[in-house]
């Protein structure tokens, strides 16, 4: 059996980055509310996805014989079966959408990773982890590894109810949930989010947040936390997207002030 290499442009780009570049298969693809999609990868999980908080880079089409990468954040990782999970974001129409939803057993993906490695604080008496739904199979792995007796906060927003989904996390560690519906606000707005954190009383130890989410409501929540008393160094963000900008060809969203 002739195993399969990367696309040269994906080779190409784990060199330039340092990372590794492998073809994978997928295992199996389940749709798990409205806007998270579910799909298992088999090939070197290990050496692809990193610590939590880390994402690999798919490459999937954009059209006939055009191609572009797209992040995710891995869900969970089982080494023993050489699997790896993502949580892909469905609220929107674009490739990596497109490309989960069908998506079947067997085919072929080039992976580059491990990306991105936003690590969970080891030094922080609690964590809190806020975005949008598209941010929440991130947050699980990170929070997923936190030992007892540490604490995990989210703060959500999903598009549905049946948007908030659980995990499963250690005996002692303790766990607050707020789940914000968008009741049909424009997705930059940050409302949600900022009336989420209104309503919680931040815990009086050391801790550390995360915001990870849509690039303009990353910057307000990150001047709210800053009012509330958190040093800027004690919070890390990414934006995985930006309203009204395609993520460029490359997965990362327009960054810029225009």
């Amino acid at each position: 059996m002739v195993t399969p290499t990367p696309h040269h442009s994906t080779t190409e780009l784990a060199e330039r980055l340092g990372v590794n570049a492998r073809v994978c298969a997928v295992v199996a693809t389940t749709p798990l509310s409205p806007s998270i999609h579910e799909v298992v990868l088999r090939g070197d999980a290990s050496l692809l996805t990193g610590p939590p908080g880390s994402d690999v880079m798919v490459r999937v089409s954009s059209g006939p014989e055009s191609f572009v990468r797209r992040r995710y954040s891995v869900r969970a990782v089982d080494s023993d079966h050489d699997q790896f999970t993502l949580w892909v974001s469905t609220e929107h129409d674009g490739p990596g959408s497109r490309w989960v939803q069908h998506a079947a057993p067997g085919d072929p993906v080039d992976i580059v990773g491990p990306r991105g490695k936003i690590p969970l604080d080891p030094a922080a008496d609690w964590h809190l982890f806020m975005g949008d739904v598209s941010a929440l199979g991130a947050f699980y792995r990170m929070a997923q590894s936190i030992e007892a007796p540490g604490r995990a906060i989210f703060i959500v927003e999903i598009d549905s109810d049946e948007d908030a989904l659980t995990a499963g996390f250690d005996e002692g560690v303790g766990i607050t949930g707020i789940f914000v519906n968008r009741q049909g606000r424009a997705r930059n707005d940050p409302a949600g989010l900022l009336s989420g954190l209104a309503a919680f009383a931040l815990p009086p130890d050391e801790g550390h947040a995360y915001l990870f989410g849509e690039f303009s409501i990353i910057r307000v929540l990150r001047s709210a936390l800053v009012d509330r008393g958190i040093a800027e160094a004690r919070i890390s963000n990414k934006a995985f997207w930006r309203m009204g900008r395609d993520n460029a060809a490359h997965g990362e969203p327009d960054k810029s002030d225009n």
